[in-house]
């Protein structure tokens, strides 16, 4: 797993932009895994930089979303589609018909759930997945305790999630819904490439943890030390409790 400690959200942001734009000069029709949350929202303004300037396009490109609350209003500013929608997806060239995501307020969510795993599989799988990382160390939102290697499901959110995403319904826990459907960890690790965001002091030990300690379903995210090609971005308080920081600055030095 490549470490990239970076002064700012502005160079994180720069730096992981400078690799999707890599994977489409590659391949145009490639697909993007995109993420929620306020980690990933520099990487959207570099990408928006880089389409404005007309160096990236992603006109044949697929966007797919990790995960969606459960019985949010469609019209809500913080149901997941709308959130892309605005943060990235309307302000670059793809095409709202080719920005998926799972259906939280499916009749059938089992059936939803399978349906989103095989779309991703049947347009080619994700090429670059982006992804944040939550205190107690779960992506997308895959919560301690579950499987390693699970696809696209229902999920109950933990007390910890919701109290964490409170911030984005008026501080109000009640609000937050307690229910999301989601990319498994199985369905992410299928991503050919897949760059992590974290910053600040509370992401710390959740680093850590991904970056030096086993891998266990006490923290989700340090399943993604066995896949080939991944990489995380953090700032200098996020990188705070890696024992091993100094190798890691030495090896992005050379990198």
């Amino acid at each position: 797993m490549e470490v990239f400690i970076l002064p700012d959200e502005k160079a994180i942001g720069e730096a992981i932009a400078a690799r999707i734009q890599k994977v489409f000069e590659a391949n145009p029709k490639s697909n993007l895994g995109v993420a929620t949350g306020s980690s990933p929202l520099s990487t959207y303004k570099a990408l928006i930089d880089l389409v404005n300037a007309g160096k990236l396009s992603f006109k044949d490109a697929h966007f797919f979303m990790l995960d969606e609350y459960v019985g949010i209003d469609e019209n809500h500013p913080e149901r997941y589609r709308n959130v892309i929608m605005t943060e990235i997806a309307s302000q670059v060239d793809v095409d709202p018909e080719n920005v998926h995501g799972p259906n939280g307020n499916a009749d059938d969510l089992e059936k939803a759930v399978q349906e989103y795993d095989n779309l991703i599989k049947e347009t080619g799988g994700v090429d670059l997945q982006i992804l944040g990382i939550g205190s107690d160390g779960h992506i997308a939102f895959n919560e301690p305790g579950g499987s390693l290697v699970s696809r696209t499901h229902v999920g109950v959110l933990t007390k910890q999630t919701r109290e964490d995403n409170a911030r984005f319904f008026d501080g109000d826990l009640s609000k937050v819904p307690t229910h999301c459907v989601t990319q498994g960890l199985g369905t992410i690790m299928d991503a050919r490439e897949l760059c992590l965001v974290a910053t600040g002091e509370n992401k710390a030990e959740a680093v850590a943890q991904l970056v030096e300690g086993g891998i266990s379903a006490l923290w989700p995210a340090t399943i993604m030390q066995m896949h080939p090609k991944a990489a995380i971005f953090i700032d200098e308080a996020a990188a705070s409790k890696l024992k091993l920081i100094d190798y890691y600055r030495e090896i992005q030095a050379q990198s």
